[in-house]
């Protein structure tokens, strides 16, 4: 689509491919490394991807870690994470998956991860 970021962006910008996925810097990172990778076909969510697209980015998604973590000792953990549909977040309508890096003291209160997305969801206890 002409109008999609994604689908229009500098060839340059890609730090790896495959046949059916792309994988990018991020250009607003919330960490160190966070990167995108986003499937060539232009389709708004996840699950509208088939079977080899899904198969296609998770390749990428485990190639990236591996370059991220060879390259920066500091990396301990990381969150993947997709936003899918408005309310959920998404801002740019061609699906795309965040592999975020993280280190130790990045954020004060790590436990919980991506359930802080909801203000106070994170947080619960354990026995």
């Amino acid at each position: 689509m002409e109008s999609c970021i994604f689908c229009t962006m500098e060839k340059d910008r890609i730090v790896l491919e495959n046949t059916l996925a792309v994988a990018i810097k991020d250009g607003f990172p919330v960490t160190e490394g966070h990167s995108l990778i986003i499937p060539k076909r232009h389709v708004s969510s996840y699950f509208e991807l088939t079977i080899e697209e899904k198969l296609a980015c998770d390749q990428l998604l485990n190639s990236v870690r591996d370059l991220l973590v060879a390259s920066d000792p500091t990396i301990e953990a990381f969150n993947i994470g997709i936003n899918i549909g408005e309310a959920a977040g998404q801002s740019i309508f061609h699906c795309h998956i965040h592999l975020i890096p993280r280190r130790s003291g990045d954020t004060e209160h790590p436990r919980g991860g991506i359930r802080h997305v909801i203000p106070h969801k994170g947080c619960y206890p354990f026995s």
